[in-house]
């Protein structure tokens, strides 16, 4: 087989340079920081601690409100997309996100559309206080 990507070894939805928040206390910690809202999703931030190791982590979470259990793992596709995509230029190590599907818009928004939401709400996030 050569080097050429296949089916069998295209990366993962989440690059490497990503860890998957999987604690339930990796997401209460995030809740209680930063959040910017944009139209296709909410995005909570936090900066991790020194000793809480190198990184970035992102999570990604669909209430019910989303829609049936179709409706929420569509969004957290589109979701886990374009965290791969605009993490890894515009987030910043040492840092933990969270992206929170919004009902009907995550999964019906133009994808370029999130991934501007993505990046405008990381500008506003990272920027001055």
């Amino acid at each position: 087989m050569d080097g050429s990507a296949t089916q069998g070894n295209i990366p993962p939805a989440v690059s490497v340079c990503l860890t998957v928040l999987k604690k339930r206390s990796d997401f209460l910690r995030a809740a209680r920081a930063r959040r910017q809202g944009t139209s296709g999703m909410m995005v909570q931030a936090r900066a991790r601690g020194p000793n809480e190791g190198p990184g970035m982590r992102v999570g990604f979470t669909c209430s019910k409100k989303v829609g049936n259990a179709v409706a929420r793992n569509r969004a957290k596709r589109r979701l886990r997309e374009v965290a791969r995509l605009v993490l890894p230029m515009h987030g910043h190590d040492g840092w933990d996100y969270v992206l929170i599907g919004r009902a009907e818009a995550t999964a019906s928004l133009p994808f370029e559309r999130l991934q501007d939401d993505l990046r405008m709400a990381l500008r506003k996030i990272h920027g001055p206080a």
